[in-house]
């Protein structure tokens, strides 16, 4: 099985976010090296990007692209979506089954140990993300414990996703293994800011736990302190609304841009300074791509954000703090030279530890250190 091309499926529920962009590179970089790989994701879920993503990959996905209506909470089809995921895997063949997501896991670890095969599952913060004394906390570590004992290997993207899994649901008997995710050689090319670059910039999903409110009241705050912050939000999601909101609310038109939807690197250009707000976080590639491009940044203190700066974490501030979020952005435009030096370091350290060829092989390290456990 070492020396042998491997079967390889990966499911995922929403294609969209750093899940879906792990999973792009880590399929063409499996199907590079002479490996059969498919990928299988909800079908309302991504749109056109998804679409053209998926897309743009296919001719090297040799199992092809498969798309099936997923739903995002537990849910009565859930049963029949499963029951279609493993019909599919049963025709694949497959060597590995590598679920990425609490739901896409789930259907994964649904099908029997076999000889031939291996269950694989990545969190990717998933469930994790709810606090266990919580009711839906409690539900999903529940439904994780159960399926705990039918996984042959877990991959983590990060230490404190691994740390955090052992601790809410327990350790697992199967293989563990942490594997950093990683960025290809083009994003260490650098950036220059654009024209029309605003102070602030921040790049991704509105989702509630990625902070973007509270980066927006970071500005308000600044700007009542007599600071002319100026801020552009490069993304889109489930909180856009609600963040037009705020910004009315708080009489930031004139200080705060939409620019939709944009590629991560033409998004860096939009800012002088990047703002990585999130509340939680397991192993963002908005802040790896950022650091890999030279990006002066601040980022919160939060989940795997620090394994990504190592020993260079002067730029973290206090996670869901407005205050010292708003504290942050001041020391690091009030000394822009200092930022862009600390960037320069972190870049130097991405390069050696956060490549996507390092992140690539140790995913198949892990597939075979999994099928030497029979």
């Amino acid at each position: 099985m070492a020396d042998a091309p491997l079967r390889i499926l990966h499911a995922v529920r929403a294609p969209v976010g750093g899940i879906f962009r792990h999973i792009l590179d880590l399929a063409a970089g499996q199907a590079d090296r002479g490996h059969l790989v498919g990928i299988l994701a909800d079908s309302p879920t991504g749109g056109d990007r998804a679409s053209a993503a998926l897309k743009e990959l296919s001719p090297k996905l040799k199992l092809g692209v498969h798309r099936m209506a997923i739903h995002r909470e537990p849910h009565p089809a859930d049963l029949s979506a499963a029951m279609k995921f493993l019909r599919l895997a049963n025709s694949l063949k497959l060597d590995v089954l590598h679920g990425h997501g609490a739901k896409a896991g789930a259907f994964v670890r649904l099908k029997g140990k076999s000889k031939k095969s291996i269950r694989v599952y990545t969190p990717h913060g998933g469930s994790l993300h709810y606090p266990p004394e919580t009711l839906k906390g409690a539900f999903y570590a529940r439904l994780e414990r159960a399926l705990m004992d039918r996984t042959e290997l877990f991959l983590f993207e990060s230490a404190f996703a691994r740390d955090t899994y052992q601790r809410i649901i327990g350790r697992p008997r199967g293989l563990v293994r942490c594997v950093f995710n990683g960025v290809g050689a083009p994003e260490f090319d650098p950036i220059t800011p654009a024209d029309d670059a605003t102070d602030l910039v921040y790049v991704g999903e509105f989702r509630q736990i990625k902070g973007a409110d509270l980066l927006i009241q970071a500005v308000a705050r600044l700007r009542a302190d007599g600071k002319p912050i100026t801020l552009t939000l490069a993304g889109d999601g489930e909180e856009t609304e609600n963040l037009k909101t705020l910004i009315k609310k708080l009489n930031l038109d004139d200080a705060v841009r939409f620019i939709g939807f944009v590629k991560a690197r033409v998004g860096f250009g939009k800012g002088k300074l990047l703002v990585v707000p999130s509340r939680g976080d397991s192993m963002p590639y908005v802040v790896i791509e950022a650091a890999a491009a030279g990006v002066p940044m601040i980022a919160a203190n939060v989940g795997g954000i620090p394994e990504i700066f190592g020993p260079y974490r002067e730029p973290l501030f206090v996670a869901n703090s407005v205050g010292a979020m708003a504290d942050a952005i001041e020391t690091a435009l009030g000394d822009m030279d200092a930022t862009r030096e600390r960037a320069k370091t972190l870049k130097e350290r991405i390069f050696m530890q956060f490549s996507q060829r390092a992140m690539v092989d140790g995913v198949l390290a892990g597939y075979r250190d999994a099928f030497g456990n029979y």
